[in-house]
């Protein structure tokens, strides 16, 4: 049933947030794929709403999605990974086990914590393994990669500076737990083709925002910097280069990517194809739209 938006009265699909003239969920034309390896979208806060936006797409036609709002940290933001995943019988073995609990979270066993600021800079880590203090560190241990590949679990709290100057207000913006065999899909200097990893992929985790939305949240959730890292080696334009910004030949929308990724990895080709055929009719949707608004501002000829 359509809903009207609070501002333009128009009617809106609750389920593709798209005005129910151009509602998306008619337009699969079979039903949603039970993709065995798992997507997880972090979707910038701001990206959301906007028209083209094509996670929405994905919502629609992937039954094994999650999508998780990842905001920009405009003061301080504060990290628990915590490697006791809730599949392991035993947890992590190199991780020391008495250390603190870290702002209520976790039990004490394989935990790390630390605080970043704005832009990605680590203010602090704490963490008992072999003595590390520093993130890159952590990140090059070989016992930092034996845990990882057990799964790990990831809370975010944000902290806010209030009017006052001493005064601040802390929040937990997400938890997501990251199971074994999670990839990263960003083409980071580091990142590899798929045909190249060496292990059987189980989830795929997804930026979604502007290009430099997405390398704000790269650089702000350092915790993705543990993750293997895959890249798409493909030379074509987005569907939707005609009506929104392509920084270069490659990057490609949440939807594409997601898509070309899940075909690599053995997923059914036809239904991935389907959700492209639905993204193409949204950003045909748009362009008329654009068109429309145009004409409303065109000059009318003078008449003599």
């Amino acid at each position: 049933m359509a809903t009207k938006s609070g501002s333009s009265k128009r009617p809106m699909c609750p389920k593709c947030s798209k005005p129910a003239r151009i509602c998306l969920c008619t337009r699969l034309k079979a039903p949603s794929l039970e993709n065995s390896v798992a997507v997880t979208i972090l979707q910038h806060g701001l990206e959301k709403k906007h028209p083209l936006n094509s996670t929405r797409i994905a919502s629609l036609g992937l039954r094994n999605l999650t999508v998780v709002s990842v905001s920009d940290v405009n003061f301080e933001g504060r990290f628990v990974l915590d490697f006791s995943y809730p599949d392991s019988k035993t947890g992590s073995s190199h991780w020391d086990r008495n250390i603190t609990d870290f702002g209520g979270i976790g039990n004490g066993d394989a935990v790390v914590a630390f605080t970043i600021e704005k832009y990605g800079a680590i203010a602090s880590l704490c963490n008992q393994m072999q003595k590390q203090n520093k993130f890159d560190q952590l990140l090059a241990s070989q016992i930092a990669g034996n845990d990882l590949g057990k799964g790990f679990s990831v809370v975010k709290f944000q902290r806010k500076q209030l009017h006052g100057i001493d005064e601040y207000e802390e929040f937990q913006e997400f938890e997501i737990k990251v199971p074994p065999g999670s990839v990263l899909l960003f083409p980071s200097e580091r990142a590899v083709r798929i045909e190249a990893i060496n292990f059987e992929v189980k989830n795929l985790i997804v930026l979604d925002g502007t290009w430099a939305k997405a390398k704000r949240m790269y650089n702000e959730n350092p915790w993705l910097k543990l993750l293997p890292h895959l890249k798409l080696d493909l030379d074509e334009l987005s569907l939707y280069s005609e009506v929104r910004h392509q920084p270069k030949t490659g990057c490609l929308s949440t939807i594409e990517s997601i898509v070309y990724a899940l075909k690599a990895l053995g997923e059914d080709p036809e239904k991935l194809d389907g959700l492209l055929e639905v993204f193409k009719s949204m950003v045909g949707d748009q362009r008329q739209c654009k068109d429309e608004r145009l004409s409303k501002f065109s000059v009318k000829p003078s008449q003599s």
